[in-house]
Parts: C-alpha cells; structure tokens; sequence
C-alpha cells in the first residue's frame, strides 16, 4: 500500500448556527474525548464528581470534584478518568459572546490561560450554580431560554476572569507550528488506519526527526504513537462491532490489524472482553462502556 499524504485538517464544527450551544452531563470518557481533538467551540468541563486529568496543548492538567476546566477554540485537548468521574460539559461558539457584533475581551480571559478558579474561593458555587442553571435552561427550552443561557454564561465568565488563579505549568504548552504539525499528522493517521504507518513515515509528516517528533507526541498525547495509534484502531473497531454487522475479520483489517489473532489479542489486553463479546451486548442492547477502562488509565 503507497503511503498515504499528510491532510490539512478543518476545525470540528457540530454546533446550531441559530443559537451554537450546547451542554450534557457525561459518566466516564467517551471515545471521541480519548482522541486528542480540537474545535472551534469554547469548552466548559464541571467535575460533578471523580478525579481524572486533561491534557491541553501538550500539559497535563490533574482535576478532581468541584475543578472547571476551560478549553479554548482549537486547543489539543484530551481527557482520561482515574476514578468514578462524572461531569458537565458545555460548548458554545463565540459569536454567542458577542455583543453588537463586538467581543469583550475579558470574556475570554479565562480560555486564553491554563488559569483555574480556587474550588475554595467564595465565588466558586455561584459559579457551579450558574453552570447547573445553563444546563437545565438548554435542557427545558423554556421561554427566552437563550437570553438566560447567554447571561448567565457572561456573568459566569466575567466572574471566572475575576477569580482566576495564574495557571501551576510544570511543561511549556505546545505553541505555534507544533501545534500545526500535530494536528495535521493526528488527522492524516485518523483517515488512514489501516496503512501500517511507521515512526518514520510519521515523522516525516512533519519534517521533524523521529526523536524531535515522538518527544513532542508524548507531550501532547500523552503516549507513544504507536500506543495512540492501536488506541483509535481499537476505538473504531469497537464502533463497527457495535453498529455493523461486518465479520470481525474485516473489521481487523478495516483497522488496520494484518493478523486475526493479533487483533484478538490486542483487542482483549486493551478492551478486556472480545470483539464477539463486544458484537452480542450491542445486540442485546447493553453495549460497551464508553470505551475501555485499561485504555482510560493509560
């Protein structure tokens, strides 16, 4: 198989143009949050409960019940659970903090910086308590219910900025054209799985030296390209097995895995049930947890 060319990756955009705001509540990691990913959309985490950690642009944030995390348009970020962890997660474009058509500044303070807000500051449960009310005026749709979101997200960031804690970095966050490189290697591997990639071949996506770009991937992932690539080969597998009804020696070979038994292996080590253990809860409707735990602790 050639190699396939490096791609120019476009920001993830999912939001409603007519009002781009969204908020769930989440138990676990799902898949899509174990990638590391970027989107144009702000992000807001509230740890409701558990304890986990976040990497975003290449620094490892711990957090733990009652921390709020802020994600900034187009940042690599990836998260993992350590234990039991559920939290709030609320994205928005930022046309949504607009005000005639111009932005204030201190509105996005808090997303500029790696800053966090005290969990014992005065200020921190009016601001879980705003963040509770957004959710359930998105969840209601009650009358005006857009003007209250959107005011309360102004005054629940004009508070953050205020109360904003300088950032505790121990690692430089990734900037500029690592950023850039990083990107478009993570999205030429997502599109092509199943090619038998190579340290090398990667890092000359990048025009970096094998050892200057498996540095900085460890940095912004958190685990080796190799590692990270049998993490998103196995997170699509488990989705084929789950929403198709592929024989599961196609779907080995659709992710990438030359050999049957290896796959099954790998599969087993890192999702810790088989890929036809996987196929029958789906089919009795008890499908897998939002993905492996072994994989959410690495």
């Amino acid at each position: 198989m050639d190699r396939p060319q490096s791609v120019v990756p476009d920001a993830i955009d999912f939001l409603n143009a007519a009002f781009p705001f969204t908020a769930s509540t989440t138990r676990g990691i799902f898949a899509g949050a174990q990638r590391l990913h970027w989107h144009h959309a702000l992000e807001l985490n509230y740890i409701q409960s558990g304890t986990g950690f976040i990497l975003i642009n290449g620094v490892k944030l711990p957090f733990q019940q009652g921390d709020i995390i802020f994600i900034n348009s187009n940042d690599l970020h990836r998260a993992y659970e350590t234990e039991n962890l559920v939290m709030g997660v609320i994205m928005f474009e930022p046309s949504l903090l607009s005000i005639d058509l111009k932005f204030d500044p201190d509105l996005m303070t808090p997303f500029r910086s790696l800053g966090s807000v005290d969990r014992h500051s005065p200020v921190h449960g009016e601001l879980a308590r705003l963040l509770q009310r957004m959710m359930e005026e998105n969840e209601a749709r009650g009358t005006a219910y857009r003007s209250l979101i959107r005011s309360d997200l102004i005054r629940f960031l004009s508070l953050a900025n205020r109360h904003l804690s300088p950032p505790i970095q121990e690692d430089r966050p990734i900037k500029g054209r690592g950023m850039h490189v990083l990107k478009e290697v993570l999205r030429t591997m997502e599109l092509h799985l199943d090619y038998s990639w190579t340290l090398q071949e990667l890092s000359d996506l990048t025009h970096l030296s094998p050892s200057r770009f498996s540095a900085l991937f460890q940095q912004a992932v958190g685990t080796s390209p190799h590692y990270y690539l049998i993490q998103l080969r196995l997170t699509h597998a488990v989705h084929l097995l789950e929403t198709t009804d592929q024989k599961i020696i196609e779907i080995a070979e659709t992710c990438g895995f030359r050999n049957l038994s290896n796959f099954n292996r790998l599969f087993k080590q890192h999702v810790g049930a088989s890929p036809s253990e996987i196929r029958e809860r789906a089919f009795a409707g008890n499908p897998v947890l939002p993905f492996p735990a072994n994989l959410r602790k690495q």
